[in-house]
């Protein structure tokens, strides 16, 4: 699930870390990463060694790619011309027509300036469909490119609360806000709020709910952290992350905290659906309730494939079969007539779905008990893994670490939605809260939004006190 989002594909992968949520057949999640040793952009303040693409072999490898956008859909033929072997086992041809297709625009493209360079890599600032963008990009020895990083740049972090939430109503007609400070018994005290009681479509920020189920099971001895679990085509999902669990051969074998561990950072939804089935989704559904108070927002608690199957095939009348059920009604649904459907009956679509109805709910104040409460579950020896699971990715936030040593992330998009949600403790030892959630059931959101929300939730950690 996705607005515009940072893309990285390198055949050199080092780090890939995912910052948002089920990314569906017409979607893609938010990534940062580092790779190539290069790290991410920062642009805050360019100072630019050049003003014009160099003429080096990764040179003219960012002038054909300033070109390509605006001539897609690429062919096969062109795409293997232009980027080596390794790269194109993680990345399709159609994938990357989509991904540049999210740059295109009649605005056209622009060469800003190149922040850095050398024969075989470089750094650049671009705007691309109106949207500025840092690039950053390598080349194998053959001058084909190896390594790829598309991230449209934040804006500035907001300075005041007030500017916050203009900023945050300018992204969705729908939002809901909460920056809190969290005590050590797990108390949330709002410093700020929007609408925090109202529920919103998550996501893929309801796997913290899953990540919490599961801690109970192994907190109760049912479940350990190294126990295997097998990849199974009925628990397959999609997603486009080419590490996730998705394409992993069935028979494979993950630990618990592998697939714990991947469901977060890089949001693989197969993942997600490999522990609810390790779990049962009572169980999931137990821990909604346990820190949302309600029963009936998540219920039933689906899979991740059940809502892509729900909104992607035989769209409407599939889902409004099910919509049209009883509550008490729709697991027998779900187990009858659509979790036997294939995924290759999955239709793209670009627009929203059903996302207030066929989807995982909950209120920016839920979410922040969520949060606290794995914190506390965190705190168990036995359950320490939770820590690391959760600070694997970043979200791209860029907290000063010496301010902030501890840094939490889940999100989640689709089309029509976005969330974001950080946990971070101070070197004082205080922990605080910020989630945000947004989302228009009408339509897309704007491409720049999740830069923007992640600027957003950045200047609420510097206005927490």
């Amino acid at each position: 699930m996705r607005p515009r989002r940072p893309l990285l594909v390198s055949s050199a992968l080092a780090i890939l870390i995912v910052a948002g949520g089920c990314s569906g057949p017409a979607s893609h999640a938010t990534t940062t990463t580092t790779s190539h040793g290069a790290g991410t952009t920062d642009v805050s303040t360019p100072a630019f060694v050049a003003r014009t693409v160099p003429d080096s072999p990764v040179g003219a490898q960012l002038a054909w790619i300033l070109s390509a956008v605006k001539a897609l859909p690429l062919t096969p033929s062109v795409v293997d011309a232009h980027f080596d072997s390794s790269f194109l086992t993680q990345v399709s041809t159609g994938e990357l027509n989509t991904v540049f297709g999210e740059f295109q625009s009649s605005s056209g493209v622009t060469l800003i300036g190149i922040l850095s360079e050398s024969p075989t890599s470089l750094k650049a600032l671009v705007t691309l469909g109106g949207t500025k963008v840092a690039v950053t990009m390598a080349v194998d020895t053959a001058g084909l490119v190896s390594g790829l990083l598309l991230a449209p740049v934040p804006p500035p972090a907001p300075t005041s609360w007030a500017q916050l939430d203009r900023e945050l109503a300018a992204v969705a007609p729908d939002t809901s806000f909460l920056a809190a400070r969290v005590s050590p018994a797990g108390t949330c005290t709002t410093i700020h709020r929007v609408a925090s009681s109202t529920p919103h479509p998550l996501a893929s920020m309801f796997k913290l709910f899953v990540l919490g189920a599961l801690a109970h099971q192994i907190a109760a001895g049912r479940v350990s952290w190294t126990q295997e679990l097998t990849v199974q085509s009925a628990l397959k999902s999609i997603g486009s992350v080419a590490s996730s669990l998705q394409f992993s051969p069935v028979g494979t074998q993950v630990s618990v905290q592998e697939t714990a561990t991947k469901m977060i950072s890089i949001s693989d939804n197969t993942a997600a659906d490999m522990l609810i089935n390790l779990v049962g989704r009572a169980a999931v559904e137990a821990q909604v309730h346990q820190w949302t108070g309600s029963t009936t927002l998540d219920n039933p608690f689906l899979t991740t494939r059940e809502m892509f199957l729900l909104h992607y095939v035989d769209f409407p009348t599939l889902a409004d079969r099910y919509l049209a059920l009883a509550p008490d009604r729709r697991p027998a649904f779900l187990a009858s007539s659509v979790d036997p459907l294939s995924l290759d009956e999955i239709r793209a679509s670009t627009g929203p779905r059903d996302v207030d109805t066929i989807e995982w709910a909950a209120s920016a104040s839920d979410l922040c008990h969520a949060w606290a409460g794995l914190q506390r579950l965190a705190a168990q020896s036995r359950l320490a893994p939770i820590a690391t699971v959760l600070s694997v990715n970043d979200g791209g936030i860029g907290l000063d670490r010496g301010r902030w040593p501890t840094v939490w992330f889940k999100g989640g998009s689709e089309p029509g939605v976005l969330t974001v949600g950080f946990l971070a403790k101070n070197r004082q030892g205080q922990t605080f809260v910020v989630v945000a959630l947004t989302d228009d059931p009408t339509r897309a959101l704007p491409p720049t939004a999740t830069a923007d929300v992640i600027a957003l939730a950045k200047g609420a950690f510097a206005l927490v006190r």
